[in-house]
């Protein structure tokens, strides 16, 4: 059986919440890095305020490097892990059968479940998929997020190579983004379905909220409230003083250098995509300039599939300007070298929205974004990743360059708070699930 391979924090795991006088179980679920960074925001202001609340594990990330450090880093310890392995396929029907489990068992105890799932991972589509089978709708937190893609063939390149600084003001133009993207692949997909069964949607911005109108979901029901990735940021660089990550790395100490982040399927899996962002972080390094790359298993992958990865040791070994470096455990070392970086190159969701709130120009390694208005706001800029001139020019273009430094931040503040705020207002006049009764106030 399925449910055998939870694990629980505490063998009396269902009694101990059943014996809880409140009705709602406020339920964070988190699988990925990212997750961990945008959800225990979220769970410490609900311990804050004294609801009953459970954190759940996928499993979905399940190493040191990616999720246990981090745990510990913040101080929490999952009340469950459904401990998912093997393929795509796989992993999302044993998240729908252990975790509809774990809800049916507090069902059966009086328990209302509120999930609390995020942004596009796989968890979010599953986990949503199982609440939603026992009419339990999820507060989707980053919820809207849509990727949009630069209308390129209306973009002059201009006479004498790319135009970087008028690709910027192309981007900085709304009606020049058309949406309709199935990249990235699965997320687009993920956070669409997490959609559907979802009763509160905590957008982080007004964009989100436009492209969730446009879909036909309830107004009543979304909300804007910023990105809790700006909680954690800001709560990481508070603690940058104790941070180690120079002491490994001591090259990075005096900043001025470019962080490259290469891990999205589609551009590992893509050898002419990958080698185009390759090419051009090697042309970084071997003009002299200081680069970081961070790589993740999709990358170690990409670099010996595409006979790159004696190449890149070497390069490592003949420039101490290059440090090549696994992905770091602990958030803090990430923010610590980040707040000196010149410049992210990175095909990431999150760091797109860290930079805005650090103030680093980006530059998105993709054809679109799923955080376009950060492209709009003037700070990041879109590489599409098929000519490595093309995005050597925008990094170059995009390094300490102040306009893109000073670009409005998006992504709020005391946002937890905003989340919170917004689910108790809904609780206080119902349910998260809402049947057509009471969407109709019939």
């Amino acid at each position: 059986m399925r449910v055998q391979e939870i694990t629980y924090r505490s063998p009396d795991f269902f009694d101990a919440i059943a014996s809880e006088e409140s009705t709602h179980v406020h339920l964070i679920l988190i699988a990925t890095k990212p997750d961990i960074i945008k959800q225990v925001p979220l769970y410490k202001e609900l311990q804050s305020r004294g609801h009953l609340v459970v954190l759940g594990h996928t499993g979905q990330h399940y190493d040191e490097n990616l999720s246990g450090g981090m745990l510990k880093e913040f101080g929490v310890e999952p009340d469950f892990n459904l401990n998912v392995r093997g393929a795509s396929y796989e992993v999302v029907s044993q998240i729908i059968g252990r975790l509809g489990y774990v809800m049916q068992e507090l069902k059966e105890r009086g328990k209302t479940v509120v999930p609390y799932v995020h942004g596009d991972t796989t968890t979010a589509m599953a986990a949503s998929n199982a609440g939603f089978c026992h009419k339990f709708a999820s507060v989707h937190v980053e919820a809207g997020i849509r990727t949009l893609t630069p209308k390129y063939r209306e973009f002059d390149l201009g006479d004498h190579g790319f135009d970087c600084a008028g690709w910027r003001r192309f981007l900085m133009d709304r009606q020049n983004w058309e949406q309709g993207s199935q990249e990235p692949y699965p997320e687009q997909f993920n956070t669409r379905c997490s959609e559907a069964a979802t009763g509160i949607h905590l957008a982080p911005v007004e964009l989100d909220r436009e492209c969730m109108l446009g879909e036909g979901f309830c107004d009543d029901r979304i909300f804007v409230v910023g990105n809790s990735v700006a909680d954690a940021t800001m709560e990481a660089m508070e603690r940058m003083n104790s941070s180690t990550v120079f002491d490994r790395h001591p090259q990075l100490a005096d900043g001025d250098f470019v962080r490259f982040c290469i891990h999205r399927g589609e551009n590992c899996t893509s050898e002419h995509r990958f080698r185009s962002i390759y090419d051009a972080m090697k042309l970084c390094i071997e003009e002299g300039r200081k680069v970081l790359l961070i790589s993740l298993f999709k990358t170690e992958q990409a670099l010996t599939n595409f006979g790159l990865k004696e190449e890149v040791e070497q390069l490592a070994k003949d420039h101490e300007n290059f440090v090549y470096s696994s992905v770091w455990p602990e958030y803090v070392d990430v923010i610590a070298a980040m707040s000196r970086a010149s410049v992210c190159a990175t095909d990431s969701g999150s760091m797109q929205e860290e930079m805005n709130v650090m103030g680093i120009p980006c530059v998105t390694l993709r054809f679109g974004s799923d955080r376009s208005e950060s492209a709009m706001a003037g700070g990041n800029l879109i590489a599409p990743p098929v000519d490595s001139g093309v995005i050597h020019s925008l990094v170059t273009y995009a390094w300490d360059n102040d306009a893109m430094k000073n670009a409005p931040k998006l992504y709020g503040e005391n946002v937890s708070a905003r989340c919170i705020d917004a689910v108790e207002s809904i609780l206080e006049k119902g349910e998260v699930f809402r049947s057509d009764d009471e969407r109709l106030s019939l």
